[in-house]
């Protein structure tokens, strides 16, 4: 059977202090895509996520072009969801300077309009994302996504909210928290989320994950799930330290 090809998505890991916190929230059980799963914001690359004709502070595509290994094309369509489903996912805006209303949210959930059309004459900041990691979907899986991962910190004077459809909570966790919460089955994530809160948690403050996510090579992942009965097990090529089992149900 050919593979389902991958889409193109983005996922923001946010971060503030006081202490290390990521936020996280909790998918709406009957959604066809990891549903039930707590999950950092991000969603798939829409058509509309292009960055012709928008003002930009920081790297320009072709940079993150060479950290993610795509096109400059991709890697700014990338740049641009990776804003986007911040802002409609949790309110929470990498740009500037001027504030965008509620309203503004709405229609870019809802479609009436496009990022680009909603920060008219405002900045989209590049320079407030680093490169993490890239995860692709196991082959054999229906629903297939090649997700560039994304750290940044909370802007100053900004709130993350959980307004949003998509989840039944939203908070901030200290990264050890949420994995051990995980670890007694009253959370479940999904192997990418498991193992960056893994690496996040490595680190004391926002400053040295944003340190790190400068400093590091970004890998590109591609697990591979082995079945056996109910049993699943999700295995990365190369990386034996990463393998992991899964709940049944998860991938359902």
């Amino acid at each position: 059977m050919v593979p389902t090809p991958p889409r193109s998505a983005a996922t923001v890991v946010l971060v503030r202090d006081a202490p290390l916190r990521v936020f996280l929230q909790r998918r709406v059980a009957g959604m066809d895509f990891a549903g039930g799963m707590t999950v950092f914001p991000g969603g798939r690359v829409d058509a509309g996520d292009r960055v012709e004709r928008m003002d930009w502070a920081g790297p320009e595509p072709q940079w993150w072009a060479a950290r993610f290994g795509c096109t400059s094309e991709e890697a700014g369509a990338l740049v641009v969801a990776a804003v986007r489903e911040t802002f409609e996912e949790c309110g929470v805006l990498l740009a500037g300077p001027d504030p965008v209303d509620e309203a503004a949210r709405d229609d870019l959930v809802a479609r009436r309009r496009s990022l680009p059309e909603v920060l008219a004459g405002r900045t989209l900041r590049a320079d407030l994302l680093s490169p993490w990691a890239r995860w692709v979907t196991p082959e054999g899986e229906p629903r297939r996504y090649d997700t560039a991962f994304f750290v940044a910190r909370l802007p100053e004077g900004q709130e993350a909210d959980a307004r949003t459809t998509e989840a039944v909570e939203a908070t901030w966790w200290r990264p050890t928290e949420a994995l051990e919460h995980a670890g007694r089955g009253l959370l479940q994530l999904m192997p990418p989320t498991r193992h960056t809160l893994e690496e996040i948690a490595d680190h004391s403050d926002a400053a040295a994950v944003l340190a790190a996510a400068r400093n590091r090579t970004v890998p590109t992942h591609r697990p591979v799930l082995r079945r056996e009965g109910e049993r699943a097990t999700v295995v990365v090529p190369g990386r034996p330290e990463l393998r992991f089992d899964l709940d049944p149900g998860t991938l359902e």
